[in-house]
């Protein structure tokens, strides 16, 4: 039996931005697919306001699916993701952010998340050269959307303690970023002792004690959070 063609292959299938008459649709959406309460001014922001990439998938003049995204200086990126690149990036480097993506029940698994993700991706290639990164937030719940991201290449960045607060409950998340147009990660652990190695070899042996010590402490400094970050994402995901 002929397998059916995919719906993000139809033709009927349209990709266009929200406009302000979308509010409603769009309110009604979220209330399904997400347990966070969105304030009525976000919804007026994604459907009417430049700086959000608001891109939704329509079917039969309905929409089916949808992303949001916002385009912001790396430096005003919360606390807890400032990690995600190196501290010394160019005053220039700019982040997006998701803060949404979903599409309609009946219409998963048809590649409609994968079409809007896509779209995203090529706009950022295509017009914001200085953005490197692709990041956002996931309950460590939804095995769902963590699998679909990492299909999508994104990487696990930290674990987020208590980050949701839903329905007066607090739930962990998690973070994942995907590096674009030349963006990498700052040094890993086993970069930090590489580098480090390189040192030592480049000292002369008799100054070694001193040096070492200090070498050491300034590197494991900088390395610990790492650390600590890794065992804590490890921890939660096989907990």
């Amino acid at each position: 039996m002929t397998k059916p063609v995919p719906l993000c292959n139809n033709s009927a299938v349209q990709l266009r931005f929200l406009c302000p008459e979308d509010l409603g649709e769009v309110k009604h959406l979220c209330a399904e697919w997400f347990p966070i309460e969105y304030p009525e001014q976000w919804y007026k922001d994604i459907t009417s306001s430049s700086k959000f990439y608001s891109l939704a998938a329509v079917y039969n003049h309905i929409i089916i699916g949808l992303i949001v995204a916002e385009i912001k200086a790396y430096g005003k990126s919360n606390k807890e993701d400032q990690g995600m690149l190196s501290p010394h990036s160019p005053a220039a480097t700019q982040v997006a952010y998701i803060l949404s993506l979903g599409v309609v029940k009946e219409h998963r698994r048809n590649g409609i998340a994968s079409l809007l993700l896509d779209s995203l991706i090529s706009h950022l290639t295509s017009h914001s050269p200085h953005c490197k990164a692709i990041y956002l937030h996931v309950l460590t719940t939804n095995r769902a959307a963590i699998q679909f991201y990492e299909e999508r290449h994104f990487r696990l960045h930290s674990f987020l303690p208590y980050y949701y607060s839903i329905q007066g409950k607090a739930r962990d998340g998690f973070s994942y970023v995907l590096y674009i147009n030349g963006g990498s990660p700052p040094w890993s652990v086993i970069e930090y002792a590489y580098q480090l190695s390189g040192v030592l070899w480049r000292w002369e042996i008799c100054s070694l004690p001193q040096r070492v010590v200090r070498a050491a402490n300034a590197i494991l400094r900088r390395i610990l959070p790492d650390v600590s970050r890794i065992v804590h994402s490890a921890t939660a995901m096989f907990s």
